[in-house]
């Protein structure tokens, strides 16, 4: 695949617990809770993320797969 799923999806989920938690910190909730919340989303961001890289590669893949099928076909002149 063109672009790595779990490596983009972990680096995503990292960024989002420490801005999850610092938010929840200086929200004034309790560490505990805050610990929840950012763990919390961490895990939904990491699902979400991996997703989205997984539909960006099957478009860049797709268009990739197109493109190939264009100038072979330019290559060939259009005949079968």
């Amino acid at each position: 695949m063109p672009l790595q799923v779990r490596s983009i999806a972990i680096s995503i989920t990292v960024v989002f617990f420490f801005v999850l938690s610092l938010v929840s910190y200086f929200s004034g909730l309790a560490p505990f809770t805050c610990c929840k919340r950012a763990l919390s989303g961490a895990v939904l961001a990491y699902i979400v993320s991996s997703w989205a890289v997984k539909a960006i590669n099957s478009i860049l893949i797709n268009a990739m797969v197109t493109s190939q099928m264009k100038q072979k076909e330019k290559e060939s002149g259009g005949k079968d």
